[in-house]
């Protein structure tokens, strides 16, 4: 979603719907951002924050000029309603970025058993699929889709507020080294045996993005903080170590958690295919990725 937000002008309105206490940082930007959740957040996470229905927005037509859904619409009792909800706040001339888990996944399918379905009540299964019924629903054209791959962050003991589910006991406990091995091993199985077990879900670009997306399957994606970043950009500034261990690692820019490194380029079919014109590829600064 960076790539969103980096291009947007001053005074843009930007609407995070389905966001908690919040699905970005807004530190720093020159826009105004409205958090909306069914829920009240304490503490809410910047002044904005508005309790709604994501079927029933209460604001005016035409509102924002950026709309994040990330992680938020398997959630949604009524995503029909939803998406004609977001289709009328977003300008014509306005942008959508939605992260989704594709619920064919072990990383879905392994949150859903753990957290005994963790909210998710709308499976989806196919990027295209989707990217069609939100276009349909939103009038917005689809630009672009990311595959999105796991650290299984949200299963890290250092990013939990409530006692872990007893079952997580059978992976380790939740804790980074248990993880790490877990996530290595499935970018192992992806690279050699061309499976896409390491596989979360996508990212969809709608609108006027503004900014290329690259559409490269970033498969380096922090243990801890779930930030995920291209393997080029990693290389190009010299992030990447080896030292006396055997497995490249590298430190996430973000929170400095180390983790294993993966070369991108070992991991060409797990890219979802572009619609011809529609596919803006160039590598690009780090930005957030997946669970």
């Amino acid at each position: 979603m960076n790539e969103l937000l980096r291009t947007l002008p001053s005074g843009a309105a930007v609407l995070d719907i389905g966001s908690g206490r919040g699905s970005f940082d807004m530190t720093g930007g020159s826009f105004t951002v409205v958090r909306t959740d069914l829920e009240r957040q304490a503490p809410q996470s910047g002044p904005n924050f508005v309790q709604a229905d994501a079927a029933n927005l209460p604001f005016p037509d035409r509102r924002f000029d950026l709309i994040i859904s990330n992680h938020s619409l398997e959630h949604f009792g009524d995503l029909a309603g939803s998406l004609r909800e977001i289709g009328r706040v977003v300008r014509p001339n306005g942008a959508l970025f939605v992260a989704v888990p594709d619920a064919t996944t072990i990383s879905d399918r392994l949150y859903r058993w753990l957290a005994r379905g963790g909210g998710h009540v709308n499976p989806f299964a196919s990027a295209a699929d989707l990217a069609s019924t939100i276009a349909r629903a939103t009038g917005l054209r689809h630009v672009a889709t990311r595959t999105l791959c796991t650290s299984l962050a949200c299963l890290n003991r250092l990013n939990r507020v409530a006692p872990p589910p007893r079952r997580l006991l059978l992976l380790g406990g939740g804790t980074e080294t248990s993880l790490l091995m877990i996530t290595y091993l499935l970018r192992l199985a992806d690279r050699f045996l061309g499976t896409r077990a390491s596989v979360y879900g996508w990212a969809l670009y709608f609108g006027n993005v503004g900014a290329t997306v690259d559409c490269t399957t970033w498969t380096n994606v922090c243990v801890r903080c779930g930030a995920g970043h291209p393997s080029a950009w990693l290389l190009q500034e010299h992030m990447v170590k080896r030292g006396l261990q055997i497995l490249p690692t590298y430190r996430c820019p973000g929170c400095r958690t180390r983790n294993f490194f993966t070369d991108d380029k070992g991991y060409a079919h797990l890219r979802v295919p572009q619609s011809g014109a529609d596919a803006l590829v160039r590598a690009r600064p780090p930005g957030r990725a997946a669970y």
